[in-house]
């Protein structure tokens, strides 16, 4: 059985970060979710890579680590993303991301929206500001999105973190399950043989 490749997206900007364990939350849930389907996952920090985007963005060229994680996301069968969210929109970083992408790298892909913020108030950052983005690029956002305040970490309202991840995480298996898989090209399925080069060098 051909495993399901998933691409995690995670924006936070601090180490340790609440929009990190959100999306390895809503990772861990969609895997289970998955069973018995095997899943690789590969998770994009945009940390990571900030300065790689900030000359992508200049130059027009990604260095090969930040084509790594290019490749991961256009190549994946599903993506989840997770931001923090700042002046109710998303990161600029994560932004910054997205405008790098090849275009049409996430038409058709399914994707499970996260978000982190301060307070609730944030919350429909995710409707007003995630779920356009990623309708305009074409992507099959997921109905069942998660945000996460500071409070919803050290509470009682943990509990219930809990289980809106579990359920975005059954319901984004679903539309994961239901999708046309992407096809994946082997670089050297198709490579010229030596023979053919060299009568075309004669010819």
């Amino acid at each position: 059985m051909t495993p399901f490749h998933i691409a995690v997206i995670t924006a936070g900007i601090t180490q340790p970060s609440s929009t990190r364990l959100l999306a390895d939350r809503l990772t861990e849930a969609t895997v289970r979710a998955l069973a018995p389907h095997e899943v690789v996952v590969e998770v994009v920090d945009v940390r990571d890579v900030a300065h790689d985007l900030t000359n992508n963005v200049l130059t027009g060229f990604a260095s090969p680590d930040l084509q790594v994680r290019l490749d991961a996301i256009t190549e994946a069968d599903a993506v989840i993303v997770a931001t923090p969210v700042y002046a109710a929109s998303y990161s600029g970083l994560f932004k910054m991301l997205v405008d790098v992408l090849p275009k049409d790298a996430l038409r058709d892909t399914p994707v499970l929206l996260g978000a982190t913020g301060g307070t609730a108030r944030h919350s429909l950052a995710i409707d007003h500001a995630l779920r356009p983005l990623f309708a305009h690029l074409g992507a099959l956002v997921a109905p069942v999105a998660v945000f996460a305040a500071s409070e919803d970490w050290g509470s009682v309202d943990a509990g219930r973190l809990g289980e809106r991840i579990d359920r975005a995480g059954a319901a984004f298996a679903g539309l994961v399950n239901g999708s046309p898989r992407r096809d994946r090209v082997d670089p050297f399925e198709q490579v010229t043989p030596f023979e053919s080069m060299l009568t075309d060098l004669r010819a």
